[in-house]
């Protein structure tokens, strides 16, 4: 009876940690080595961060904008060396140069300058689509950094985790409430119950 009790707890202990494996990857508290909006050149670190608070006025984005419209973009730099070249930043609609056969639409360009608070400041409408940022630092080795914005997009492998991951531990759950039901041990537990 013990083992039996062991192996169900233990499951419900796997059937728990498979339902939410993104409590593990929050943004948050993340090293910046394992920080999705880090990027790194050399041993310089940028950090990008996007709000909209028309929208949401605390949610922080990277590179997965839920809305279009006024989008506010923050670049943290990280290295403090950083602070003491020239920054800019462009974002530029489309992804390799081209958007639909034409030439990219360079949405809003910030000229490189001096950033002694260690943050480059923007504002952009952005529409529906794909977009790159560009985040250029100048000196005597420069830098360039890319982001690749997917604006009010479905990310379809997204949507397709979030249904399959639930629908896995559904299966699981009612696998293990099989195997309970139809044990032995609850057999003869529910008969000592009836009499």
């Amino acid at each position: 009876m013990i083992r039996q009790v062991t192996w169900a707890g233990s499951t419900v202990l796997v059937l728990v940690a498979a339902l939410y494996p993104g409590a593990a990857a929050a943004h948050g508290d993340a090293p910046i080595e394992a920080d999705p909006c880090a990027r790194r050149v050399g041993e310089s670190v940028v950090h990008f961060s996007t709000y909209q608070p028309q929208y949401e006025l605390k949610a922080q984005y990277c590179t997965e904008i839920p809305k279009t419209g006024e989008t506010f973009m923050v670049v943290d730099l990280v290295d403090p060396a950083l602070r003491n070249v020239p920054v800019g930043m462009r974002v530029v609609k489309g992804v390799d140069g081209t958007i639909d056969g034409t030439e990219a639409q360079t949405v809003a360009d910030w000229r490189p300058s001096h950033h002694p608070d260690g943050v480059v400041r923007g504002e952009a409408k952005l529409d529906e689509g794909l977009y790159r940022v560009i985040i250029t630092a100048e000196g005597k080795s420069p830098s360039r950094y890319q982001y690749l914005l997917r604006v009010q997009m479905i990310d379809y492998q997204k949507l397709v985790l979030s249904i399959v991951e639930p629908l896995v531990g559904l299966l699981l759950l009612a696998w293990l409430a099989y195997k309970i039901v139809k044990s032995k041990w609850l057999r003869s537990w529910w008969s000592v119950l009836r009499s």
